[in-house]
């Protein structure tokens, strides 16, 4: 028999999408799996809809809402496939993906893949110009990548798995790797990193294949959690260059790197101070247009 997969997905209130999600994994052309769903407290229709689906490869669990790391970790638990993967309750596989990884994996001999994404809004159409700004930042990511050539580099410069939806692994490395750390946003960025050291040259990067499609909401907006989310970036940014290094440059390597950082703030606020407030320059331009119209009324 086909090795068995074992696919964990975290939901948490995504009714809307949570049928599409079921969806792309039941209808993958490598059919040996189980799914894991752990509802993390929905408090919308998704467990009525995962309740009605009859497979018995499905397996639902419910818990009270601890946030997606608690419920990946449980779901991992739980896995008895040869390989272990993720899908985020709102993001969709495509038909092939796991056929695919299977075979990419035993020619390979690496113990963690992760493919190229389609970026989806809630209705499931492409963001498919390059000017929009998740485009622009994923695709100077993998530019990164290709031009320095080595995968934890490119990984400091910018999360291009983009999200833990990507992550397909052995059981080998899952159950070396352990359970996700509590960061909020970045509990995937925080595991890539742990794979790598884990095993180091045994992560690939399917970067020809598009086998996710990565929903990107329409409603998100600017909130607290852009700050929080930037301030785990830097924590988990700071953690794995120094993880990276040889342990004697590791001081050197902080200091100088958070010197940097200092002076990128120093530089901005120097500028503020510089640079009038927006209100003060629309009142001096104001008062320059006013003048403007009196000279050309009375003096011309």
């Amino acid at each position: 028999m086909s090795t068995k997969v074992s696919v964990v997905i975290p939901a948490y209130n995504h009714e809307l999408f949570i049928q599409q999600t079921i969806n792309s994994v039941l209808q993958q052309t490598h059919q040996n799996f189980e799914l894991i769903v752990i509802d993390d407290g929905s408090t919308d229709s998704t467990g009525d809809i995962l309740k009605r689906i009859e497979d018995p490869r499905l397996l639902y669990i419910y818990q009270e809402n601890q946030d997606a790391f608690n419920a990946l970790n449980r779901g991992l638990e739980m896995v008895s496939g040869e390989y272990v993967a993720i899908l985020n309750s709102d993001d969709v596989y495509a038909d092939e993906r796991l056929e695919i990884l299977i075979q990419a994996q035993q020619r390979s001999g690496a113990h963690c893949l992760f493919t190229d994404v389609i970026p989806i809004d809630d209705f499931g159409n492409i963001f498919s110009d390059p000017n929009f700004g998740w485009n622009q930042w994923h695709q100077k990511n993998r530019h990164f990548y290709f031009q320095s050539g080595d995968l934890y580099t490119a990984f400091l410069k910018g999360n291009f798995m983009v999200t833990t939806s990507n992550l397909f692994l052995t059981r080998e490395a899952a159950e070396k790797v352990g359970q996700f750390c509590s960061l909020r946003y970045l509990h995937d960025y925080d595991y890539i990193f742990r794979v790598m050291l884990e095993f180091p040259n045994q992560v690939l990067y399917v970067h020809d294949q598009q086998l996710l499609s990565y929903r990107i909401h329409s409603g998100n907006t600017l909130s607290e959690a852009a700050i929080l989310g930037r301030e785990q970036d830097q924590y988990v940014i700071k953690k794995y260059l120094l993880a990276g290094v040889p342990e004697e440059l590791r001081a050197l390597v902080a200091a100088g790197s958070e010197r940097l950082v200092e002076l990128e703030q120093e530089l901005a606020d120097v500028r503020a101070q510089l640079t009038p407030p927006v209100e003060e320059r629309g009142i001096k331009q104001q008062g320059v247009s006013l003048l403007r119209s009196v000279k050309r009324k009375y003096f011309t």
